[in-house]
């Protein structure tokens, strides 16, 4: 049986104790984001904030030295996220002590959640499993030559209010995981393109302002040429300014729309999972739909 993590931690010549983020200026999260070279502004720490729980590891004089957050669905399921901490830190056993209180809080769930290369030997030592890479594609974006156009079978407009119940059905068939609160707070936050066959959502794509301009997600269709159909609105209305999106999706003609959009594949993280593997949460079926890009990496 595991032994309960204790309150504090001895580093070095220190001691760090936990904290409820909460209680946290947004600031200072800000800051602890920025000196690991995480985009996140503050506005993006509050929107986590409102959407899960999470720790803190402060030291003697209250510097926030590590984080991490948990992001529950149902009584089931949860994704991890922002677990920050120094290198130093983490090789000293600040990263376990974090994610061993996490632990405590999310019991008997399925946990997912998508690690850094730094992070990966944690995880790795608290058993989660490796799934999926995901391409961090990002860049200046601009709208395609006409050329390149597939034709679109349906009609593809806004996202109001009216659709949210739609957008949380589709999601929990490409995430695998009902969702509803996430997905009506994006709503709350994003702009929306649906793509509409025969008056049903068929695919949509929110995208929000984050960090150093906007990000795409997340983007659920049953094709490739559905996804491109509802996500090319949003380079066409980003086109000049900094665009990002996290995808699984590394070949095919959506991942050429990215690359051909402005958005290189920039960096890599891996999809991991602790209980249920990715694979049993899909449904089967070709026509099926698919996350073709995260809400973001932390929120997954």
């Amino acid at each position: 049986m595991a032994l309960k993590p204790s309150g504090s931690l001895k580093i070095d010549t220190f001691s760090m104790r936990i904290g409820d983020i909460e209680g946290i200026d947004l600031d200072r999260l800000h800051g602890h984001s920025l000196s690991v070279g995480w985009p996140h502004r503050a506005e993006d720490w509050q929107f986590l904030r409102e959407s899960g729980r999470g720790f803190v590891a402060l030291d003697e004089i209250g510097r926030v030295l590590g984080s991490a957050m948990w992001f529950a669905h149902g009584t089931d399921f949860a994704t991890v996220g922002m677990v920050i901490t120094s290198p130093r830190l983490q090789t000293l056993g600040a990263g376990q002590w974090l994610m061993k209180r996490v632990f405590e809080k999310v019991a008997g769930r399925d946990l997912r959640l998508n690690a850094t290369r730094a992070a990966r030997r944690l995880y790795l030592s608290l058993d989660f499993q490796p799934e999926k890479t995901v391409d961090q594609c990002q860049g200046i974006a601009r709208a395609e030559t006409m050329g390149r156009l597939a034709e679109t079978r349906g009609d593809i407009r806004t996202l109001g209010d009216g659709d949210i119940a739609a957008a949380i059905t589709l999601d929990a068939a490409g995430f695998g995981v009902r969702r509803a609160a996430l997905i009506a707070k994006l709503f709350a936050h994003s702009a929306g393109y649906g793509l509409f066959k025969g008056g049903r959502l068929k695919a949509f794509a929110l995208c929000r302002p984050f960090g150093r301009g906007h990000v795409v997600g997340p983007v659920v269709a049953e094709s490739d040429v559905d996804a491109v159909a509802v996500v090319r609105p949003h380079v066409v209305d980003h086109s000049g300014s900094f665009l990002r999106i996290d995808t699984h999706m590394d070949n095919g003609d959506f991942a050429a729309f990215l690359s051909h959009s402005g958005m290189p594949v920039f960096d890599t993280v891996l999809t991991m999972s602790l209980g249920k593997r990715l694979a049993d949460f899909a449904v089967a079926g070709a026509a099926m739909p698919k996350t073709y890009a995260l809400a973001s990496q932390t929120l997954g």
